[in-house]
């Protein structure tokens, strides 16, 4: 999936080697609230987890279609071909991938849309998936919470205790702790699901969109000779974001806790209530968080791309090398794909929205007069 200000286009390979295309345009906000410092990052990243979700449930519809054609072909086989089927097992499996798969694309999400054609400092990602559930629910990001927020915190608590430290919830030095805890199981997350086939082909993807998009940014003719050669990190990912939220929720919750243990006094019920009362504290300004880390990272990746600056995008990086790996060909043939049609739409904004296109490959989608003249 690439968007940009005015589009959005996503692209399917089905298992016969068809490439589908689906685009639409976009409202591209110039001004208003959605534009202001802050709002724009919450405004943002609904919006990307929208698109993501919905990217998501149309590939698994596809995925499903040919999954279906081929066991309707398999039955019109020899019986002893077919193979047994587990019905709980496989359920179960399915459900347990299907969370991975929609917390892969968290980290795969991009958070800003790339320009329009011809502007400068584009950039973009987000999770080309392949998968046999739904798109971003409720469960995966109450699974989230519970990962990214609950479960540092308690391993904070575990630290401290062990330890002796005997620091307060609400101290700088226990949420400092909590911060190195959120990273540690980030990536330990991150590590373990990489090794689940479908999210490692989630995080070739992610890769195959990171080079595509670096060749637009070097005005190269987006070709697969071109973008094979181009690294997968990207400053804007949505990875870089996690982290850097890992971060600026240390600085954050350090002001929250000392605010609050100055104004309020200690709930009664001893340390596990104080502990409970201050993970429900901290709900409220996940928003915060997100605006305050989009904008943070816009900085960073319009100053600090090159020079000594650069050393600041490299925790990200870092994780970026779990999050994505390098892509075959027919994998970058897809990334590129969908964003020759996000420019062609960025470029035909007063074109109709068209229906589903289907192509035999990407020898064809690029006859076609529109996509083989969309290069940023």
């Amino acid at each position: 999936m690439m968007r940009s200000p005015s589009s959005v286009a996503i692209v399917c390979r089905r298992r016969s080697g068809e490439l589908v295309v689906r685009e639409q345009p976009m409202t591209a906000v110039s001004r208003g609230p959605r534009t202001w410092p802050f709002v724009r990052g919450v405004a943002t990243l609904v919006e990307s987890l929208r698109l993501g979700s919905q990217a998501l449930r149309w590939s698994a519809d596809l995925y499903e279609q040919d999954l279906e054609a081929e066991e309707a072909a398999a039955a019109k086989g020899p019986a002893s071909k077919r193979a047994p089927q587990s019905g709980s097992g496989k359920a179960s499996g399915a459900s347990l991938t299907s969370l991975a798969l929609s917390m892969a694309a968290i980290a795969a999400q991009d958070v800003e849309p790339a320009p329009a054609a011809g502007s400068p400092a584009p950039g973009g990602d987000a999770a080309g998936a392949k998968k046999r559930g739904g798109g971003m629910g409720v469960l995966p990001i109450a699974f989230a919470v519970l990962l990214f927020v609950a479960a540092p915190q308690a391993g904070a608590e575990l630290v401290n205790k062990l330890l002796g430290l005997g620091l307060e919830v609400t101290s700088p030095g226990f949420q400092a702790i909590t911060g190195v805890a959120k990273l540690a199981i980030v990536v330990t997350y991150l590590l373990l699901i990489r090794q689940i086939p479908e999210v490692r082909r989630v995080f070739q993807f992610h890769g195959a969109e990171h080079k595509a998009i670096s060749t637009y940014e070097a005005r190269e003719a987006l070709e697969v000779e071109n973008a094979r050669r181009k690294t997968a990190m990207h400053p804007r990912c949505g990875t870089t974001f996690l982290v850097m939220v890992a971060l600026v929720s240390i600085l954050v919750f350090s002001v929250a806790g000392a605010s609050l243990g100055a104004l309020l006094p200690k709930p009664p019920g001893g340390r596990i209530v104080e502990s409970i009362g201050f993970f429900l504290m901290k709900l409220p300004f996940l928003p915060l968080i997100a605006a305050v880390t989009f904008e943070i990272q816009r900085l960073f990746a319009r100053y600090c791309t090159t020079g000594p600056l650069r050393v600041l995008l490299w925790p990200g990086f870092l994780v970026q090398k779990i999050t994505t790996a390098e892509p075959d060909d027919a994998q970058l043939e897809v990334a590129l794909a969908s964003l020759r049609a996000t420019l062609w739409r960025e470029e035909s904004v007063t074109a109709p929205a068209q229906p589903d296109r289907v192509f035999a490959d990407y020898s064809k989608l690029l006859a076609d007069p529109g996509y083989a003249g969309a290069h940023g």
